[in-house]
């Protein structure tokens, strides 16, 4: 037993002197990495009501209302000396029902991979458009369901889309893309597109701009690149924030078949798919004006409101006005409840439809669109993972 003992004891000296005796760990070289992969997204439930001026009267649930549900993987790997490479995939889907978003693709939301360097950020592949990005910035609803705004559409994502993100100097934020329309014939110009953002932040202030332009193939009947120009300027008063925007833009058509109404659809697709150049409708622009509010009312409440205006800059009287009221309440940092009122004016020519981060569907037909009064009531709960 003393024995036993005594060779304990000196196994326990021989182990302090020689953990005191070993270096200090060297810092990391630039070849030592580390990475992560994160698994993500939203479930975004809603109730609805829609009545329509015609006599029409909808009921049903849907999907998407303010945060399209979805299934992401993001990572990163840090490469050393302030770089690090970066990817995303992101997956649609219709919860209500449990079908893909897009049934020609699997990650139809997202796909690229980026390079991150104390210069800036470069990405490839399939990703948000630069009007996507900032619709945060708009109005008190994100551009979303409640947004007249969001009705007359976007632009949301390209395909073989290279970018450039500059870091914030200054209080300024730059961002530049280009996606090939990848033709035969034409070069680069044939079926590209175009886009560039500013932001700039100062305090409780943010304004900026973000633009895009499609062009139609070489030698195209319309020969007319698809324009969306979106100015906005926000104001965090401490309570909530004032938000003011201006777009301009020939983006919208009608839906295919004339299914939905006079505009519901998109020259330049909502998801990816380029200019044709044979829609006439490319040479008719809207400008689309909105002023839009909220107020945190507490920790857990917030409520807020807009009033807009699309007006047809052509003599097709093809113009809407809309608002909305709506209140956010958080039952954990995770899962929020919502409500909103909105009503959507089509003058006689005009047939704008409601649209949220996802799509409403099912929608009224043509005939309870066009030169139609649109009210609609959605009751509704987001969960975030």
């Amino acid at each position: 037993m003393q024995l036993r003992r005594a060779f304990l004891t000196a196994a326990t000296l021989m182990a302090c002197t020689w953990t005191q005796a070993q270096p200090t760990a060297p810092a990391p070289t630039p070849t030592t990495s580390t990475s992560s992969v994160t698994l993500y997204g939203s479930i975004d439930q809603y109730l609805q009501h829609m009545r329509s001026s015609s006599g029409a009267q909808l009921t049903s649930l849907n999907d998407g209302a303010i945060l399209r549900s979805r299934i992401g993987l993001r990572g990163t790997e840090d490469l050393g000396a302030g770089m690090a490479m970066k990817f995303t995939l992101e997956h649609g889907l219709f919860a209500d029902r449990g079908a893909q978003a897009d049934s020609t693709r699997f990650f139809d939301r997202q796909a690229w991979l980026g390079l991150a360097t104390g210069h800036g950020e470069i990405r490839v592949g399939r990703q948000n458009t630069v009007v996507f990005t900032r619709s945060e910035f708009i109005d008190y609803s994100g551009r979303t369901l409640a947004s007249t705004a969001n009705h007359f559409g976007q632009p949301a994502r390209l395909d073989n889309d290279i970018a450039y993100i500059s870091p914030r100097v200054n209080g300024v934020l730059f961002e530049a893309h280009f996606a090939p329309g990848e033709q035969a014939t034409g070069g680069p110009s044939s079926k590209g597109v175009w886009q560039v953002a500013l932001d700039y932040l100062d305090g409780p202030w943010r304004v900026g701009y973000a633009g895009l332009r499609a062009r139609p193939p070489s030698g195209a009947a319309v020969d007319k690149a698809i324009a969306f120009d979106n100015l906005y300027l926000n104001h965090d008063w401490g309570q909530g924030k004032v938000y003011l925007t201006f777009i301009r833009s020939n983006f919208s058509t009608r839906s295919s078949n004339v299914v939905f109404g006079n505009n519901a659809g998109s020259i330049l697709g909502a998801t990816g798919a380029l200019v044709a150049g044979d829609n006439t409708d490319a040479r008719r622009f809207h400008n689309v004006v909105q002023v839009s509010a909220d107020w945190r009312v507490s920790g857990k409440l917030r409520v807020g409101g807009l009033v807009g205006r699309i007006h047809d800059t052509s003599s097709a009287g093809q113009d809407a006005t809309g608002g909305s009221v709506g209140g956010f309440y958080d039952l954990s940092r995770r899962t929020t409840l919502y409500t909103s009122y909105e009503v959507l004016n089509n003058a006689r020519n005009a047939g704008f439809i409601l649209s949220g981060s996802a799509p409403v569907l099912p929608n009224f037909s043509a005939a309870d669109v066009n030169g139609e009064r649109i009210q609609a009531l959605q009751l509704g709960i987001v969960h975030r993972f």
